[in-house]
């Protein structure tokens, strides 16, 4: 790399955010959806928009550049990556565009705090985690919903290639949301009935879910808090991306109650990230690592490595028995030691 290349690209590094602000910008004005249908011209999207019209046009000179949309003969069109903005979209990023430019962004500037005092953004104002100061703003918390729900139907078809389900009769995804998870799963294999169990706050949006996807009849939601006590109910517990969000004194809890929930020869699955040993320069090592210092910063968890769950798992009577790569997740299966 040339004496002049890098600094240029250290700069793009540094100025990536106004990437972020720029599409998240685009998801709030609805751009996606405006052109489903058809290319239009700048002044029906202002009136679409209710946005300054030169303003607009250039946040869509932006938009260009990142390949969201596309200009010619001065009418603006939808590229194939900025379909995914579109709230309509089978796998749409709309609400976690969302979420990552009006709260985490936010969140982000007080890093050095959290890396100087190892604390995360809540316990600084004297509450336990970013969840309990989620619950405070109800704008926050829809968005928190739906943005975890596409990024779950993102990872789904990744997890069913790694893993087969088909072995078991009754599946329980503790802390399942709104149930993209287990209903993907129940609808690959008709046999199996399942259980979400959640806090109240997912309820209407899994039982609407379920509803849409005709699998009320199969899946049912329980309201409870994994901390406390998990039903025994299921011979295969699932888990995505929650044993991230926690310290390793709630996770071991969180892993005990599921120990105390399954029958002998019971499955754990945890979908998470692995940390890798030694990071690299590489685009999944850097979103494993940015994720990381986010659970920092955020609900006070972090990303671990394929070792440190098996630690996991031994302290909290579990075997870590195999480990399937899906995606940029893992699935990664323990039984009951």
């Amino acid at each position: 790399m040339s004496s002049t290349q890098a600094p240029a690209e250290l700069m793009d590094l540094i100025r990536s955010q106004r990437v972020t602000a720029v599409i998240y910008v685009a998801a709030k004005l609805g751009i996606a959806e405006l052109l489903r249908n058809e290319p239009r011209t700048l002044g029906e999207l202002v009136e679409a928009t209710g946005a300054a019209k030169q303003a607009l046009g250039r946040l869509l000179a932006a938009l260009s550049t990142i390949g969201v949309c596309k200009v010619a003969e001065e009418r603006y069109a939808l590229t194939e990556l900025g379909a995914f903005l579109d709230g309509a979209a089978p796998q749409s990023l709309k609400n976690w565009s969302i979420f990552e430019g009006q709260f985490l962004a936010k969140s982000w500037t007080g890093l050095l705090d959290s890396i100087m005092t190892g604390k995360n953004a809540a316990q600084m104002l004297g509450i336990e985690n970013s969840f309990d100061l989620m619950v405070r703003d109800p704008e926050m918390v829809g968005v928190f919903n739906a943005a975890m729900s596409e990024g779950t139907r993102l990872a789904i078809p990744d997890i069913l290639r790694a893993y087969n389900f088909g072995a078991f009769a009754h599946v329980m995804d503790v802390g399942g949301g709104s149930g993209e998870l287990l209903g993907a799963i129940l609808g690959q294999f008709p046999h199996i009935h399942g259980t979400i169990f959640d806090l109240p706050r997912c309820a209407e949006s899994a039982t609407g879910h379920l509803k849409r996807i005709g699998l009320g009849d199969r899946i049912k939601f329980m309201v409870g808090d994994f901390f406390q006590t998990i039903p025994s109910i299921a011979d295969v517990i699932v888990m995505k991306h929650i044993i991230h969000d926690w310290s390793d004194e709630r996770s071991l809890a969180i892993l005990a109650n599921c120990r105390g929930a399954l029958p002998n020869g019971g499955v754990l699955l945890l979908v998470e990230r692995l940390m890798p040993e030694v990071p690299g320069v590489s685009d999944e090592h850097r979103e494993h690592t940015l994720t990381d210092l986010l659970m920092l910063r955020g609900p006070g968890g972090l990303e671990r490595t394929e070792k440190q769950y098996a630690r996991l798992f031994r302290e909290s009577g579990f075997t870590h028995t195999a480990t399937y790569p899906a995606g940029r997740l893992s699935v990664i299966e323990a039984k009951i030691a």
